[in-house]
């Protein structure tokens, strides 16, 4: 089997109103990978990002994630103000499956310019909001970029969020679907290596059979 390729991704964050922050999302078009998505700007990691590297894919991965951005959005982002987020192996059977690391980090000044062969509209989104509006069926969302906005609920500043995931390390997601369900799992899971469910068993997965999806991590 080939070795799966990896990419980045880069959430940026601003302080909205009402106590709660905003988070910047992008829709891909309607092709390609994550046709018709809301996603966060990011690519695959290229060979000019792992150049300089020596050999670390978070170096290479956090290079990546700026130039991406940079060039999806025209924002021009320092790369010593990322914080490590996540990090996420895909599922098998994927037509376009790579291997992921998600920063964390402010936004800058500057106009957002949208490359029109990656991104069709952008919007920036509380991410109660942005949840909400795929519960309704209104935005298209994928599993990673689902966790991500849940996980970011938490914190009222940007301030907040920065420190409280830069006190922890990044979040390590080997996902496995079960297609036939509609469910993702994640290490923790009583069903994750193939035991049956039960009553009271640990929880570490996502149920995509009805909207909103809910998580359960027990």
């Amino acid at each position: 089997m080939s070795e799966i390729p990896a990419a980045a991704t880069l959430v940026l964050l601003r302080d909205g109103d009402a106590g709660a922050i905003e988070v910047l999302l992008l829709q891909r078009p309607d092709r390609g990978s994550f046709a018709g998505g809301w996603v966060f700007p990011g690519g695959r990691v290229e060979p000019a990002d792992a150049a300089h590297a020596e050999g670390d894919d978070q170096v290479a991965a956090r290079q990546a994630a700026v130039r991406e951005t940079e060039e999806e959005t025209g924002l021009v982002i320092d790369p010593g103000t990322l914080v490590p987020l996540s990090h996420w192996t895909p599922p098998e059977g994927l037509a376009t499956p790579f291997i992921t690391w998600f920063f964390v980090a402010p936004t800058t000044s500057g106009e957002l310019r949208l490359h029109e062969a990656e991104a069709v509209a952008a919007e920036w989104l509380k991410p109660a909001e942005a949840l909400k509006r795929h519960g309704a069926g209104q935005m298209r969302l994928f599993p990673p970029t689902w966790i991500t906005l849940d996980s970011l609920l938490a914190y009222p500043t940007v301030d907040a969020a920065l420190a409280a995931i830069g006190r922890r390390e990044p979040r390590r997601y080997a996902t496995k679907q079960d297609a036939e369900r509609q469910l993702v799992r994640w290490h923790g899971d009583e069903g994750y290596d193939g035991a049956p469910d039960t009553d009271e068993g640990p929880r570490h997965r996502l149920l995509m059979h009805v909207r909103p999806w809910r998580l359960e991590h027990r």
